[in-house]
C-alpha cells in the first residue's frame, strides 16, 4: 500500500474517532435538564424554568414520581411535597444525600365553589356542605396533600364522618379540578392551588398543628448527568426563586 494511502486511512480513522467523541459528548451538553416535580409546584416552577431555559419538567404526585426515580427513571432533579418520600429516596440511594434542600412550605385549605361562605370544621357543617357529594382529595397513601389532609381530619375527629364521601385522585390539582368543574362540593388542596382558579374559594383553613409540616424538598438524583442540575436547584433557594414562590401563595421554607 502506498504511503499516501496509509496517511489518508489514518486521517480518516482519526476523523471518525473525533466525530464519535463529539456524538457521545453532545447529548450530555445539548439535552434538556429533566426535572420531576410535585404537581402543586407547576405555576412558580414554570416561571423559574422560563428563566433557566432548556428544561423539561414532568409533573405528578410526589409518591408516583418518587417511585419512578427509585426505579431508575432518567431525571436529574426531583422536587417533592413530602419529606417522607424524600427520605425514602435517600434511603434507597436514589438521590444524592448531601444535595437535599428544603425550598418552600404551604398550608392546607378546604375549598368550595366560588362565593361559598366560610365553613366551620364540624361534622354537621361538613355533612351539610357535602349533601351526598364527594370530598375531593389526593390519594391518602401517596399524594402529600392527601396524606396531610387525612392526618388533619383524623386529628380533628372528622375522618370517620367524611370518609364515606372521600373521592381520592392522583394529584392535588386533580382534586382542585373536581371542585372547579362542580363535580365535588368540597376539596382539600394547598392554599397556593386556589390562586389558579377563580371558580373556587377557601371555605376553611386546616390547622397547621393538626398535621405534619408541609415541606417542599429538592435533590439531585444519583444518576443526574446534566451539568446545570445543581445550578437549577440553587435557583429555587435564591432570592428570585423565593419571591416567585411567595407571589404564588407558597410559604417560606421555615413555615407559614
Amino acid at each position: 500500500m502506498q504511503p499516501w494511502i496509509d496517511k489518508a486511512h489514518m486521517m480518516t480513522r482519526l476523523l471518525m474517532c473525533f466525530l464519535t467523541m463529539i456524538m457521545m459528548a453532545a447529548p450530555v451538553q445539548a439535552r434538556d435538564l429533566v426535572v420531576f416535580a410535585a404537581a402543586s409546584l407547576k405555576g412558580p416552577l414554570d416561571e423559574i424554568a422560563g428563566a433557566f431555559g432548556d428544561i423539561t419538567i414532568s409533573y405528578g404526585g410526589s409518591g408516583a414520581l418518587a417511585r419512578q426515580v427509585a426505579s431508575g427513571a432518567p431525571a436529574d432533579v426531583i422536587l417533592l411535597a413530602n419529606a417522607d418520600w424524600m427520605r425514602h429516596l435517600s434511603t434507597a440511594e436514589a438521590v444524592k444525600k448531601d444535595s437535599v434542600v428544603q425550598f418552600a412550605s404551604n398550608r392546607l385549605v378546604l375549598i368550595g365553589p366560588a362565593g361559598a361562605e366560610p365553613l366551620p370544621l364540624t361534622s354537621q357543617a361538613l355533612l351539610s356542605a357535602l349533601q351526598d357529594g364527594p370530598l375531593a382529595m389526593g390519594f391518602t397513601s401517596s399524594v402529600p396533600a392527601g396524606i396531610y389532609g387525612k392526618e388533619a381530619l383524623v386529628n380533628l375527629g372528622l375522618w370517620d364522618t367524611v370518609v364515606p364521601f372521600v373521592a381520592q385522585v392522583d394529584t392535588v390539582r386533580s382534586a382542585l379540578a373536581l371542585v372547579t368543574r362542580g363535580e365535588a362540593p368540597l376539596g382539600i388542596v394547598y392554599q397556593s392551588d386556589v390562586l389558579i382558579s377563580s371558580d373556587v374559594t377557601i371555605r376553611a383553613r386546616l390547622p397547621e398543628t393538626a398535621h405534619a409540616p408541609i415541606q417542599y424538598l429538592g435533590a439531585l438524583t444519583t444518576e443526574a448527568g446534566h451539568i446545570r442540575a445543581a445550578e437549577f436547584l440553587g435557583m429555587l433557594l435564591a432570592q428570585e426563586g423565593h419571591d416567585i414562590f411567595i407571589a404564588a401563595h407558597f410559604c417560606p421554607a421555615e413555615g407559614c
